[in-house]
């Protein structure tokens, strides 16, 4: 019987994983499409959204039924807990790459900023970094590195921050750019969003080895229970 719940555990993480992989791609597919006008590929991540639902509430289903049936003890139960809030975060992140992908399809004409294009790339790339360092701190358990990743959350902020302040100058100097403004501002709160959600997982991989959820990146970091 215990073979089997740890089996079935392992098959929890493996979804839980690959559901992460699923939700970094659409993110990259998202920001890409977003820059290169491409309105296929936005089609793309929309229609794809809908795969990494079906897995939150497949992993949901899971995680109940373990629950249910299993009634694990507290340190396999920190476990599935993890999960299904982790992938609920993870869902989450879908859906900004959603929106990203709907800006692209909404846009019809704009004035174009390369500069700030430029920084919406770099920015998604530390995204990007962010989402598949956290996966990999949560297959090791490695909570160390779980709040070291939610510290470069700052970054993205910063990242969000610079694209604000150019929009708004931009928006200024040539009225042309307002609307591509807009849409720079929106898809730069998307993905600061999604550097959030990070950090929320992140908050999770504590949890998973320290039985407590701490709030990183807090003026003060208390338990939250």
């Amino acid at each position: 019987m215990r073979r089997l719940f740890v089996d079935e555990l392992n098959d929890l993480h493996v979804r839980f994983s690959e559901m992460g992989m699923m939700v970094n791609e659409a993110i990259y597919k998202s920001v890409k499409a977003f820059i290169n006008h491409d309105k296929i590929l936005a089609r793309e991540v929309i229609q794809e959204d809908k795969h990494i639902n079906e897995r939150e509430v497949d992993l949901e289903k899971r995680s109940f039924e373990l629950i249910a049936l299993q009634q694990p003890v507290t340190t396999d139960l920190r476990v599935i807990v993890t999960v299904m809030k982790a992938s609920s975060d993870l869902e989450r992140m879908g859906d900004h790459a959603v929106s990203i992908a709907k800006s692209t399809i909404r846009v019809k004409g704009k004035t174009r900023v390369p500069q700030i294009e430029t920084e919406i790339a770099g920015m998604a790339e530390a995204v990007k970094e962010m989402v598949e360092q956290v996966l990999d701190a949560y297959v090791k358990e490695d909570s160390a590195r779980a709040r070291k990743i939610a510290l470069e959350d700052h970054g993205i902020n910063d990242f969000s921050s610079r694209i604000y302040k150019e929009c708004i100058r931009q928006m200024q100097d040539n009225p042309e750019t307002v609307v591509g403004s807009m849409d720079y501002m929106l898809v730069s709160s998307y993905l600061e969003r999604i550097g959030d959600y990070v950090t929320n997982i992140c908050e999770w991989i504590v949890y998973l080895k320290t039985g407590k959820i701490t709030e990183l990146n807090s003026n003060a970091i208390e338990d939250k229970f």
